[in-house]
């Protein structure tokens, strides 16, 4: 489909939103994704130093942009609009009588659809860039950064797996299943870090994520009532999270930072909790003047838009700049001689942005059918067991290609057992005809 062909379809379907659908929810999906891919392209800090091509990170390189995470960090705000979509999507499932295992595999579908064209494009790089003699610190180095968006979405799919428990104990508990979950998240952060324990900080993979998640479910349920009562809860965040990195030892940055042995991020700590509270709060005190200004054609038709490809758009933005880069290097180095943090580098990061954006648009095209595809609800409705342990295979797989790339030093040059992990785990979601859609 042509670029007008996309913006039309997009228009047509803004015209048909229903008048009871809350596109402040849609448009903070959008806005979430399009301001991680912003900063992704920000950080990567490329260039030639001494004629040999260096990737560094410039949050390492200059230290001060880690207090423009607080901005840039928005994953937790995509979590509480996951919250609130699934809590609408498992009661609306509910009311139609429609089973957990239709709900789990429509849902699942709609994630998984896009991975895999991203996981078969880096198996085919990698095998050829390997045939090809490309060094083999080179390939792992970029299909690690290509991959590191799959990181989300690796506990993300086990959050919604978590769906029904999470709802029903926010239906029974309401704002204490989330201050629960807070307090078991400090309290790993606290033993943890009083007796060396960094292992059992991953916990909070579970407890920090799921806690932003209940958020979502406080938003869709009116427990925080109007803007008042939303910024009381942003400047709680906030000054918890002033207290953290002020007081409590925790690191400056939202995001990791290579060389650091301490992360808020991987694995998620209290202090990118407080954030989490502290964005939703703020967001929640401005969602009427939102939802009237998106109520205008203009804004509400790029929203779909955006939505309408948005996990095509985050899986493939890092792999679009990665080669780019590399494109660049073999070409001579165009434009990668400017020395990160120069005044001349964030001059030019415009021009960087605009140009890795129009590189985008091609892939977003070519891949975005896979996306569409699955959100048609032509796919599979396998048991429950099976959506679970495919869910499970999938996590697992791309959590070890978000950390470790794809590349390996067997004799195919690639993790050839983490790719065949992740196809077997979409295979386990995709595989029966579908009998009825879970949508809602």
């Amino acid at each position: 489909m042509s670029v007008t062909g996309i913006w039309r379809r997009a228009q047509a379907l803004a015209e048909r939103t229903p008048a009871r659908r809350n596109r402040s929810v849609d448009f903070l999906r959008a806005a979430s994704i399009t301001v991680v891919v912003i900063g992704h392209w920000l950080m990567a800090a490329a260039w030639l130093d001494d004629g040999h091509l260096s990737m560094g990170d410039m949050l390492h390189f200059a230290p001060w942009t880690q207090w423009l995470t607080w901005a840039f960090q928005v994953m937790p705000l995509f979590f509480m609009v996951g919250g609130y979509a699934n809590g609408v999507s498992w009661q609306s499932a509910r009311r139609k009588g429609l089973g957990y295992h239709l709900w789990l595999s429509t849902r699942l579908q709609r994630l998984l659809g896009p991975v895999l064209p991203l996981l078969l494009v880096w198996t085919l790089l990698a095998l050829a860039a390997s045939q090809a003699g490309i060094e083999p610190s080179l390939i792992r180095l970029g299909s690690q950064a290509s991959f590191i968006p799959t990181w989300f979405l690796a506990v993300y799919i086990m959050v919604v797996v978590c769906t029904p428990l999470s709802w029903r104990a926010w239906r029974r508990f309401g704002p204490g299943s989330f201050v629960v979950l807070a307090l078991c998240a400090a309290l790993i952060d606290m033993l943890s870090f009083s007796n060396n324990l960094p292992l059992l900080r991953w916990l909070n993979y579970a407890f920090v994520w799921l806690a932003v998640h209940q958020l979502g479910y406080l938003w869709r349920d009116r427990r925080i009532l109007g803007p008042g009562q939303a910024l009381l809860w942003s400047a709680s965040g906030l000054a918890a999270l002033i207290f953290l990195v002020t007081t409590a030892g925790y690191p400056v940055s939202m995001i990791t930072v290579p060389g650091e042995a301490v992360s808020n991020s991987r694995p998620p700590s209290l202090a990118l909790l407080s954030l989490a509270v502290f964005h939703g709060g703020l967001l929640i005190s401005l969602e009427t003047p939102l939802r009237r200004w998106l109520k205008r054609p203009l804004p509400w038709a790029i929203t779909v838009l955006v939505n309408g490809r948005i996990m095509t758009l985050y899986l493939w933005h890092v792999t679009v700049m990665i080669l780019a880069i590399g494109t660049l290097n073999l070409l001579g180095g165009h434009g990668l001689g400017i020395e990160p943090d120069s005044g001349l580098w964030w001059a030019t990061r415009p021009l960087w942005i605009g140009l890795l954006t129009l590189l985008l648009l091609p892939a977003i095209a070519l891949f975005g059918r896979f996306e569409q595809a699955s959100r048609k609800g032509a796919g599979a409705s396998p048991p429950a067991w099976r959506s679970i342990a495919g869910a499970i295979a999938i996590s697992g797989a791309l959590a070890t290609l978000a950390l470790n790339g794809i590349r390996s030093e067997g004799v195919t040059g690639i993790r050839v057992e983490i790719v065949a992990l992740a196809l077997a785990g979409i295979a386990l979601v995709f595989g029966y005809p579908r009998r009825r859609s879970a949508t809602g």
